[in-house]
């Protein structure tokens, strides 16, 4: 049983999994909210703070996506691919073992 420490052992799993997590859900926070905010808010603290976490997602996921998908749906398409790439760097990660597990599993 040399399992390394839950937290600090698997850092690096923790915080790109958290990381990605965080920028999915406000990838499906800033399509939620767009229904309700005009789309320039320059004053409004809560829209800016959605738009400076998860620009970067949506900007690759109009790259990556057709042209046929409309501006307001961009957001949710990149939590789309935001949580598969979770899940990729997620089966990679466990791969090579920097993921934990069960102390009774392998």
């Amino acid at each position: 049983m040399n399992q390394p420490d839950f937290f600090w052992g698997y850092l690096p799993f923790w915080i790109v999994n958290y990381g990605l997590s965080l920028v999915a859900w406000a990838c499906v926070g800033r399509w939620a909210l767009s229904f309700f905010m005009p789309a320039v808010q320059p004053r409004n603290y809560i829209w800016r703070s959605f738009v400076w976490l998860t620009e970067w997602a949506v900007v690759v996921a109009r790259f990556i996506s057709p042209s046929s998908i409309g501006p307001r749906w961009m957001p949710l398409v990149a939590s789309f691919w935001v949580f598969w790439l979770r899940l990729g760097i997620y089966f990679a990660m466990a791969g090579v073992g920097m993921t934990p597990h069960l102390a009774g599993g392998a």
